[in-house]
């Protein structure tokens, strides 16, 4: 198994979010959760920690983990009508359609639906290192 399909698998079997208990696991979700965001409208996500190389997660990486995970729906037969053909005429014509969208993402309770999902996965390893960071640049 790759480590798309590990990702994908981890996405699709995600328990709820535990109650938060800390002011670190609030922070740690608070970040996730915004750095979803700025994913969602396409900026990068990026941080450093004192003598260490930058990390982050990129608008392209991002779009990159979407069309993974679309792509896997779509080659194991969970996406059951013509979605992928309607979202690419409207898009070409200026009015995506959103109901296309909808049924090649499938369906989600995050108040980003999906797209916040598949975000938080590639930045939830990231979270802790982050908020170092953060912690470290409020020092200065």
């Amino acid at each position: 198994m790759n480590a798309t399909q590990l990702a994908q698998l981890r996405l699709e079997r995600r328990l709820p979010p535990p109650v938060s208990e800390s002011p670190h696991d609030d922070a740690r979700a608070e970040w996730i959760y915004n750095a979803a965001e700025d994913l969602l409208r396409g900026n990068n996500v990026s941080f450093q920690r004192r003598m260490r190389a930058p990390q982050g997660v990129t608008a392209e990486e991002f779009a990159l983990a979407v069309d993974e995970y679309v792509n896997n729906r779509l080659a194991d037969s969970e996406v059951h009508s013509s979605a992928l053909g309607w979202l690419l005429i409207t898009a070409a014509i200026g009015n995506a359609d959103k109901t296309a969208v909808a049924e090649l993402l499938g369906r989600s309770d995050h108040p980003l639906g999906k797209l916040g999902e598949i975000a938080e996965v590639l930045l939830e390893p990231l979270a802790d290192d982050a908020l170092v960071a953060k912690a470290e640049d409020d020092e200065l």
